[in-house]
């Protein structure tokens, strides 16, 4: 499983002398196991095409180095769909706009068939998201009764995505066993007040340390293509190495009608390899998951591309809002690379 560069690649990078970031980052990440600095990033993001091939291949030695060869599976369901009071540019789940998501709620049955229909695609990550600011009572009864009643069932690890919690409600999550916690930081400091009105950065950071502090995982990922610069997505990697969460999902943005971003241009295929690779040169031990957007952004070669080019994650199946590739697609992919698949190792 490892990337080959060809003879005609070789010659272009030796001819265009912008391979010293390279250099660095093959000293610094793969060989002392610290991620790129900030600016170290940013040149990354700014690579000529020429060196991408270079950059991906550097990236995937990262990822077998720190990460190894298994690929992480994961399925997601909503619980509670569309009317969220939030104002996030990008989602067109929030009530505040014009879009054609309607508030709909999934009843516990729902949610266990879900989980099992989830495991038996090979996935060890169940995740319940729902489009809320932060969880009330109601949901929180919810989310309990599905827990023990998945549990029952079928063998599969839990995750949430509740948005933002009390410290309360941090401790029942773990109490209850939840595995992995997901609250994403979606886009740097600075980008962030261009896309989201109705809450603060420091909110969505206060969430996280809490969830790390309570001993879950922390999914934390980024939403990249949506009008921010290079220089704030390198901003964004460097600010999610701070924080240390277990996982990152990368997701690209599909533009929803109704939203602000509705008429946001899809990023190119190439930049959003840049991006793979920089994200894992900024992580290098961090899961890096495949999340929305890949189909549209990259499509089949480019899904080729990032597996290995440093991602060692993937959502299976559908998103929340937007139709993924099928999961016999992805998985049949996962054999075709001689990529295992995770197994499952239960926290409960």
């Amino acid at each position: 499983m490892t990337r080959t560069v060809s003879t005609d690649q070789t010659t272009a990078l030796t001819g265009i002398g912008a391979a010293p970031i390279l250099d660095q980052a093959r000293d610094r990440v793969l060989h002392r196991g610290l991620g790129l600095t900030q600016e170290q990033i940013l040149q990354i993001l700014e690579l000529p095409d020429a060196l991408l091939p270079a950059a991906l291949e550097l990236a995937h030695d990262v990822r077998l180095k720190y990460c190894g060869e298994s690929v992480e599976v994961e399925g997601i369901i909503s619980v509670k769909t569309g009317g969220c009071p939030e104002d996030c540019h990008f989602c067109s789940q929030s009530g505040l706009f014009e879009s054609p998501v309607r508030a709909v709620w999934l009843d516990i049955p729902g949610l266990v068939q879900a989980a099992q229909e989830t495991a038996a695609t090979g996935a060890t990550e169940f995740c319940i998201v729902a489009a809320v600011r932060g969880p009330d009572l109601k949901l929180m009864n919810q989310i309990k009764f599905a827990i023990e009643r998945i549990n029952r069932v079928v063998e599969i690890n839990i995750a949430c995505s509740l948005g933002m919690l009390t410290q309360r409600q941090v401790d029942q999550l773990a109490e209850w066993g939840v595995h992995r916690y997901n609250h994403n930081l979606e886009t740097a400091r600075s980008f962030f007040p261009e896309v989201v009105t109705t809450h603060d950065y420091d909110e969505r950071l206060d969430t996280c340390r809490m969830v790390k502090d309570a001993g879950m995982e922390l999914c934390c990922g980024a939403l990249i293509g949506m009008g921010e610069s290079n220089a704030q997505r390198a901003e964004l990697a460097a600010q999610l190495a701070a924080l240390d969460p277990h996982e990152v999902p990368l997701n690209f943005l599909n533009p929803r009608p109704g939203t602000p971003l509705a008429g946001q241009s899809i990023m190119s295929g190439r930049d959003a390899l840049r991006a793979i690779a920089a994200f894992r040169l900024a992580m290098p031990r961090t899961v890096l998951r495949f999340g929305g957007g890949r189909e549209l952004t990259l499509g089949d070669l480019g899904t080729r591309e990032g597996l290995l080019g440093g991602i060692n994650a993937v959502i299976v199946g559908n998103y929340l809002t937007t139709l993924g590739r099928p999961a016999t697609a992805d998985l049949d992919l996962l054999v075709e690379l001689n990529m295992p698949i995770r197994e499952l190792q239960k926290s409960l």
